[in-house]
């Protein structure tokens, strides 16, 4: 296993993230357990969560799971999505903020967080007042860093802004969507992101499954991926099905794991810190970790990223492709 120094700041982190969003949704705490083993063995120090993750299941069980060795991972969680009914159950103002950090902290069994995250944008809660916030957090001990996911790039450089105008901590890192199906973010926050020493933690490299060339045939209507609207609307086009189809085809032409290909594959871009991998059991899990061991050359990128077009420069000035490094 690699380890990347994250960002900004002096969190040293491996280069796959475990992410929990199946622990207690998926995965029993018996099989989390094992899933948790298996990747400590591999070397993997770096855990993501949220406080939405099986209605606050998911961070009890990593909780239980770290504790004994806390100071020997680094763990994150989130806050915005709604948690209960009520006005103030939901979003980035100060009042939501400080209630799901305590709890999350409870449930997570521990003093601090490495990483906390604003879940997505707060169209309605002042930017000033939810990074007011967050570093009254740090300065407290109870975080450590300020992450940003679901953001656009130009709501992640009005945050930076702010934090740079009052001396706030800064953003150390940025959560975005980012597989061979949806690219978007290499057009301004990967960029962005090397350019302001931001660390970058993908999730969803699978495409929430579709890289595997599981979906090509509707032969698990119980998967998440057909029990989740969501997923079928970000997946619908059917130029994914095709893509789909030659990536995996490849993969299997050239015996490697789609599943293993996919991760390397968004793992090679130099803004990638660490991408975010998933599973429901150790037969899943192990294909993830086994990413690493595939030597990513240019020559190989270049082509699986011709599966699929490229985005959109953000100019309309086309020669500035010639300078994109990646």
């Amino acid at each position: 296993m690699e380890y990347k120094k994250l960002g900004n700041s002096e969190l040293v982190v491996s280069s796959l993230c475990l992410g929990t969003m199946t622990f207690g949704d998926g995965a029993d705490e018996a099989m989390c357990k094992e899933l948790y083993k298996l990747s400590r063995d591999k070397g993997i120090n770096f855990f993501d969560c949220a406080n939405v993750y099986a209605d606050g299941e998911s961070e009890k069980i990593l909780g239980a799971l770290i504790h004994g060795h806390r100071d020997e991972v680094v763990i994150t969680t989130k806050a915005y999505y709604p948690t209960g009914n009520g006005m103030d159950d939901r979003g980035l103002s100060k009042k939501h903020l400080t209630r799901e950090l305590e709890k999350s902290l409870k449930r997570l069994n521990t003093d601090y967080i490495d990483i906390y995250y604003m879940h997505s944008f707060d169209k309605d809660t002042p930017l000033e007042e939810s990074l007011s916030t967050l570093n009254d957090f740090v300065n407290q001990g109870k975080i450590r860093c300020i992450g940003v996911s679901n953001f656009a790039a130009w709501q992640i450089m009005k945050a930076v802004a702010i934090t740079e105008r009052y001396n706030y901590n800064s953003i150390t890192c940025i959560q975005p969507m980012y597989n061979l199906l949806k690219r978007q973010c290499e057009s301004e926050i990967l960029p962005m992101a090397k350019s302001e020493n931001m660390g970058i933690v993908p999730y969803s490299p699978l495409a929430g499954g579709m890289l595997t060339g599981k979906y090509l045939t509707k032969t698990d209507d119980k998967s998440r991926f057909y029990s989740s609207e969501m997923y079928q609307k970000r997946y619908e086009d059917k130029i994914n099905d095709e893509a789909t189809k030659r990536f995996v085809d490849y993969s299997k032409a050239n015996n490697y794991n789609p599943v293993s290909l996919a991760i390397a594959w968004v793992s090679s871009h130099s803004s990638v810190t660490s991408p975010i991998v998933g599973a429901r059991n150790v037969a899943q899990l192990k294909p993830a970790i086994a990413s690493m061991d595939i030597k990513m050359t240019d020559e190989l990128k270049k082509l699986i990223s011709g599966f699929t077009p490229a985005p959109a420069l953000a100019t309309d000035r086309q020669e500035e492709q010639l300078l994109i490094n990646n």
